[in-house]
C-alpha cells in the first residue's frame, strides 16, 4: 500500500512479508537500511501484533504530527512511529515488544519518504534483503493475531463489544488500538 500524507508533504509504503529469515537482527537492520538509502525512514514490526495496515498508517500519522509540533521522544522518525505502533512510551521496551526479533518469519515493513518513486524503489530494494516473500496478508486480523493484539494492548471483551456498536468485531478491534495509539499522544 502506498498512500500520499499529503499534510506532510510524504509517501508512505506499508507492506507485509512472509518466511523472513532474520538470525541477527542488527545485521538485518542495517542490511535493510542500507538498502534504501538517506532519503527514506524505515521501520520494521513484528507483524504478529499489527492490526491491519491502519494501524501502522496512524502510527506513522501520529509520528509526524509529533515531529510537526516538536513532541517527539526519539531523534528518529521510524523510532517515533515505533512508539506509537507499540503505544510505549520507551523506545527499548517499543522494540523488544514490537520490534524485530531473531526467529521472526513475518514482518511488516514502513517507509516514509519525499516522494512515491523512491519510496516504492526502497520497498523493492529492501525486498530482496529480507529472504521472505512479499504477502499483505500478514497484516490482516487471523484469529490467532486477535487474541495476541488484545492481550498485547490490553483491550476487554466490554471494550470490544462498545466499540462495535453496528461495526464489525475486527473494525471495533483496530479502532481500540487506534484508540490506545491517540492515548499516547495525549500523555506527552
Amino acid at each position: 500500500m502506498l498512500k500520499h500524507l499529503q499534510e506532510f508533504g510524504k509517501y508512505i509504503a506499508i507492506a507485509g512479508f512472509r518466511n523472513v529469515k532474520i538470525e541477527d537482527v542488527d545485521a538485518f537492520l542495517e542490511r535493510a537500511r542500507n538498502s534504501v538509502g538517506k532519503n527514506v525512514e524505515i521501520q520494521f514490526f513484528d507483524a504478529e501484533l499489527v492490526a491491519s495496515w491502519q494501524h501502522l498508517y496512524f502510527a506513522a500519522l501520529n509520528a509526524l504530527k509529533a515531529f510537526e509540533n516538536r513532541g517527539n521522544i526519539s531523534k528518529s522518525l521510524g523510532v517515533e512511529v515505533l512508539l506509537y505502533a507499540s503505544a510505549q512510551r520507551q523506545i527499548r521496551k517499543a522494540t523488544e515488544l514490537l520490534g524485530v526479533k531473531k526467529g521472526l518469519k513475518d514482518i511488516a515493513v514502513l517507509m516514509i519518504g519525499m516522494s512515491a518513486n523512491e519510496v516504492k524503489a526502497a520497498l523493492n530494494a529492501v525486498s530482496k534483503v529480507f529472504g521472505g516473500r512479499r504477502d499483505d496478508e500478514v497484516l490482516e486480523l487471523s484469529q490467532r493475531k486477535k487474541v495476541a493484539i488484545r492481550r498485547f494492548f490490553e483491550i476487554s471483551e466490554a471494550e470490544i463489544e462498545a466499540a462495535a456498536n453496528g461495526k464489525n468485531l475486527e473494525k471495533a478491534l483496530i479502532d481500540l488500538v487506534i484508540e490506545r495509539m491517540a492515548l499516547l499522544a495525549t500523555e506527552r
